[in-house]
């Protein structure tokens, strides 16, 4: 019983931290993308330095490729890999901190495709999506502005953290049965192949153009080294591993601290050259969406509480 209880607690603190270093993802993007790296190159760099991060660490602990484990890792790098791309091309149009909690939905839409999957969705579920899309429209909203504000970066990233939701259901369905190691080096490796060639076909903005005078700037690197060893080989790491131990929905709670992390990045000016203001509407739709993730995921737990303690109190 103890060893389960602090085989939790790690589990606990090791996606708490991911949280937090996935917030810091959104600015180190940010910064790359202004120091002139393209979607494309941006992406096929990260994911190269986050292959050979996870392949060193597979040799050197000498980790089997099973079959199993690689086809369930090619299906989470084909979700990786699209969710990745509209992410980081939402960035070049919309600003860090609504990036951020935007992508923070994915809390509330993890659990509605734990439906599809054969979950049953409880009523406050529901009651968490509709806060959800309030702080939503007082986020983006720009009074005066075409579509109240929403832009493409907007749908972009709205579409991305759906594909969250659906890599979150998916890594723990897969990590109870696939060696941790396995799935992420195989969805970094498949993402990093599949941007390398998207690179090379595509013009800018998604090509290599440029690229050598963005990485000239030392900046440039120690944003990429972020990305790709943290936020990349240790974040995919934690959560392919760490994630069977508590599932998908209490993973999401964890995970919902990551736009706040963002938020206070962006604003504090620490990364250079980001430096970004919220109103206090915006920042009201900020609280809220978080506020919608709290209901979704601690909802039930509440009422099931007080049900059990007016069962008790009738008994």
């Amino acid at each position: 019983m103890q060893a389960s209880r602090s085989s939790h607690l790690v589990a606990v603190l090791s996606l708490a931290f991911i949280a937090a270093v996935w917030g810091g993802g959104f600015p180190a993007t940010k910064y790359a993308l202004q120091a002139g790296l393209s979607v494309g190159a941006l992406l096929a760099l990260r994911f190269a330095i986050g292959t050979a991060g996870l392949g060193a660490c597979l040799l050197l602990l000498r980790i089997p490729l099973r079959r199993r484990a690689v086809l369930d890792g090619l299906w989470l790098g084909l979700v990786l890999t699209t969710l990745f791309w509209l992410q980081t091309d939402g960035l070049r149009f919309t600003t860090t901190a609504k990036s951020g909690f935007i992508t923070g939905l994915y809390v509330v839409f993890t659990p509605m495709v734990a439906l599809l999957a054969g979950d049953r969705l409880r009523p406050v579920h529901g009651i968490g999506a509709a806060v959800a899309l309030t702080g939503l429209l007082l986020l983006v909203r720009q009074p005066g502005a075409a579509w109240g504000g929403w832009n493409r970066g907007d749908s972009e990233t709205f579409v991305a953290a759906i594909l969250c939701g659906v890599h979150i259901v998916l890594t723990a369905h897969f990590s109870r049965r696939s060696s941790g190691w396995v799935l992420a080096f195989t969805q970094v490796a498949v993402t990093g192949l599949l941007s390398l060639g998207l690179a090379l076909a595509l013009p800018a903005p998604f090509g290599f153009a440029g690229a050598l005078s963005a990485l000239a700037r030392p900046g440039t690197w120690v944003a990429l080294g972020f990305m790709g060893l943290l936020a990349t080989t240790l974040a995919f790491y934690v959560q392919s591993t760490m994630q069977a131990r508590l599932g998908a929905t209490e993973s999401a709670i964890l995970f919902s601290t990551e736009p706040l992390w963002t938020a206070l990045l962006a604003v504090s000016g620490w990364i250079p050259g980001i430096r970004e203001h919220l109103s206090r509407t915006q920042f009201a739709g900020g609280l809220l969406i978080l506020a919608a993730t709290l209901v979704a995921e601690l909802g039930p737990r509440l009422l099931r509480r007080l049900q059990a303690q007016a069962e008790d109190t009738i008994g």
